[in-house]
């Protein structure tokens, strides 16, 4: 699905004061500007569809550079910078309520840029699956609170969405870029994250690939006996789980949605991606038929989290790759002729270059060249 990466940022609270937002969006009209005119509006999708400009974006802005707020308030800037008349991106979404208006939006700028019918349902779905797989498919504890879809005149797209794990104190973000090969079979690629989930459930793995077969054949079979089968009391169904498997990782859900259930059994949907995309499927149900299948039938699913330690540009070690200097200086010449081109004043100008400083790992030889 080009899913592009994601980042863990420790839960900030707190609003963004409007003096500073207003500057935020100034500069981002700049910066959006630079990259539309130099790239295209595909050249700007691909670039925010990478974690580490869109950090660096983040900073240059002047939020924050590692909070939970990075990502909402930018996107914000963002919605606002791309909300100009005859720009040819723009973002559809938000923060909590304001992402369920995703879809009414999508079709809104749809009709502006004159997308056919079919490609703005084509839109709408993926905004919905996109966060159907990061909240549903890949359990990995951390809720969707944020969602962005952007897209341009010609229908390409990315998502940048955000989870929050209150236990833990911090969010994730999920970057989906504009390579679009399907919602199945690790659809994630490179990950900007510093720590991994255990037992994570990841229904979207190639490796669950024989578990989603199964879980598809359950809900295409009569339901009813597999009700009956998990009828039985949650004590003796844990501890059938718990005899099987050696290690308590397996925990049956309580929360099997059955009238959705038997829905799709009437539906008799296609594919495993048809069935989790109706509405009703959700964690639970998702969880619940997963675990039969690999409980009854032997067939495994993904408990890997699909988050993997990696930067943008590779690190200065050469783990997990050698540094692309090439890619990194053209990212900070980008944005710093952002800097240059808006209409702050000197001071707020010279504080900007100064965050973008900060993104720039310190210890890379001939940083005097890009700065």
């Amino acid at each position: 699905m080009g899913y592009s990466g994601s980042a863990i940022l420790p839960l900030h609270s707190g609003r963004a004061p409007r003096w500073l937002f207003y500057r935020m969006v100034s500069l981002a009209e700049c910066i959006t500007d630079i990259i539309i005119d130099e790239y295209s509006s595909i050249g700007l999708l691909e670039r925010l569809s990478d974690p580490w400009f869109f950090q660096s974006l983040a900073c240059v802005l002047g939020y924050d550079w590692h909070s939970s707020g990075t990502t909402t308030v930018t996107c914000g800037a963002l919605k606002e910078a791309l909300g100009r008349e005859n720009v040819p991106v723009t973002v559809c979404g938000g923060k909590g309520k304001t992402s369920l208006r995703t879809p009414q939006e999508i079709r809104q700028m749809a009709e502006v840029y004159g997308l056919s019918s079919h490609k703005t349902d084509s839109l709408v779905y993926a905004s919905r699956m996109s966060a159907k797989v990061d909240n549903s498919l890949v359990q990995d504890s951390y809720q969707l609170y944020h969602h962005c879809t952007l897209f341009d005149e010609k229908g390409n797209w990315i998502v940048i969405q955000q989870g929050i794990n209150e236990e833990k104190g911090n969010a994730r973000r999920y970057h989906w870029g504009l390579e679009h090969r399907g919602f199945m079979d690790d659809p994630q690629g490179a990950i900007l994250c510093p720590t991994k989930i255990d037992r994570t459930l990841n229904m979207s793995s190639k490796k669950s690939e024989a578990n989603r077969k199964t879980c598809l054949d359950l809900v295409k079979d009569n339901p009813l006996k597999l009700r009956k089968e998990l009828a039985e009391p949650v004590e003796k169904n844990q501890s059938r789980l718990d005899e099987w498997t050696g290690r308590k990782i397996l925990v049956m859900p309580r929360s099997v949605n059955w009238d959705a259930v038997r829905k799709a059994y009437e539906f008799q949907p296609r594919t495993y991606q048809e069935f989790v995309s109706r509405k009703g499927i959700g964690p639970g149900t998702i969880r619940g038929l997963s675990l039969v299948a690999e409980l009854i039938y032997g067939d495994k699913a993904s408990w890997k989290d699909p988050v993997k330690f990696n930067f943008a540009f590779g690190g200065k070690d050469g783990v997990p790759f050698p540094v692309d200097r090439k890619s990194m200086d053209q990212a900070v010449d980008m944005l710093k002729q952002g800097i240059r081109s808006s209409p702050l004043d000197r001071e707020d100008q010279r504080r900007a270059l100064k965050r973008l400083r900060k993104c720039v790992p310190e210890t890379l030889p001939g940083l005097e060249t890009v700065f």
